[in-house]
């Protein structure tokens, strides 16, 4: 019932060159993705970073860059079917997804929500957690203040945007659990280490980052 609903808003159709498909992704599109594809999976081990792996589907270049932006800022919030159908396809890093207790999507302030209408990391998210049956928390991690978009910003004005705008409730969710935080692109790793940094009050086992792209 509820995908006929979502089809009903959603028309099935290629996010990339809009013909009707039922996945959301014709065979043609799906080449192109592929060669933007870097299925990257790499354990931290800077001790300036806060969160223990990253998972990285695509480099933050040509097609994936303007749809992305077409996705976040364009309105064309149907393109989460189209990047989370692709990215499950992937065994490598579908296995990596399951592997995690929880998934938590990065939070957007409440102005932001207001203004484009979802938060682009939790409809992907949602996909995610159908498909790999993983539970996707959105009562924990909070945005408590609205901030510059960090693609606004220089690198060295990031850190500095994204600290102290994130809060945690509900800590006792995260005990003991692999927490995977998704978002869209992963530039300075600004946003994730300040998400990271909060829900480590959780007491977590693990906290890994998946994200569309990578800068």
């Amino acid at each position: 019932m509820l995908e006929a609903i979502q089809n009903l808003i959603y028309t099935p159709k290629c996010g990339i060159c809009g013909k009707l498909n039922k996945k959301y992704l014709c065979r043609e599109c799906k080449k192109q993705l592929e060669t933007y594809a870097i299925w990257e999976i790499v354990e931290n081990k800077n001790p300036y970073i806060l969160f223990d792996e990253q998972i990285s589907i695509f480099s933050y270049k040509a097609l994936i860059r303007s749809e992305i932006l077409s996705y976040k800022f364009g309105e064309d919030s149907y393109l989460y079917k189209t990047f989370a159908n692709f990215l499950i396809k992937n065994q490598k890093v579908f296995q990596k997804i399951k592997s995690y207790d929880i998934i938590i999507p990065v939070p957007i302030s409440k102005k932001r929500k207001r203004e484009r209408g979802y938060n682009q990391s939790l409809l992907i998210a949602r996909e995610i957690g159908k498909n790999a049956n993983i539970e996707v928390v959105e009562n924990c991690l909070y945005k408590t203040k609205d901030t510059i978009e960090q693609s606004k910003l220089k690198r060295e004005e990031r850190e500095e945007n994204a600290k102290n705008v994130y809060e945690v409730k509900n800590e006792k969710i995260l005990e003991n659990k692999k927490i995977l935080l998704i978002d869209d692109i992963l530039t300075t790793g600004n946003t994730l280490n300040s998400c990271s940094k909060e829900i480590k009050k959780g007491k977590t086992n693990k906290i890994g980052v998946l994200v569309l792209a990578k800068d």
